[in-house]
């Protein structure tokens, strides 16, 4: 999708959610502002943890330099793929922020199926945010989301080695 319809479909979401809060505001105003209240509370809660997992992102990726990263991608083996997924599972990064990563990479000569493998833990599976998810979803939960998480990333890596 071009700029221009980013854009527009940007604007389409807002003026509908902006419909939506006044309609809800009309209808049941107290109930309209409970919620405000609610998802205040949440924001403010959550905040911390997200700042902190952005800056541990943020450190991680100063200090260890793009090339040898590459390096380690441009590996192959059984044992360096589940390294580079274990990588990957101990940090969750946004879509966008790792989907650009991801082509630095790429560019880099990181082979596909240790790249897609990673990127798949990465934005799938979380290690260091495990105990943020384990507050709000529950261990039980939490750990099984992330076991199925990694075996279908292992799968997916495996996936693009065979198709590519």
């Amino acid at each position: 999708m071009s700029k221009k319809g980013q854009d527009m479909v940007a604007r389409v979401l807002l003026i509908v959610a902006i419909v939506s809060l006044l309609v809800s505001l009309r209808i049941d105003r107290e109930r309209t502002m409970r919620a405000f209240r609610l998802s205040y509370r949440s924001f403010i809660t959550l905040t911390p943890s997200l700042l902190g997992m952005a800056g541990f992102i943020g450190l991680v990726l100063t200090l260890i330099p793009n090339e040898m990263i590459a390096k380690l991608f441009a590996s192959h083996g059984a044992g360096n793929f589940i390294l580079i997924a274990l990588l990957g599972s101990l940090v969750t990064m946004p879509a966008p922020v790792a989907f650009p990563f991801a082509g630095s990479l790429l560019k880099l000569g990181a082979n596909l199926p240790s790249l897609a493998a990673f990127i798949t833990t990465l934005t799938m599976v979380g290690i260091v945010t495990a105990p943020m998810e384990i507050e709000y979803f529950g261990t039980r939960f939490t750990i099984l989301r992330q076991v199925l998480s990694f075996i279908l990333a292992i799968i997916i890596g495996v996936l693009m080695g065979v198709v590519i």
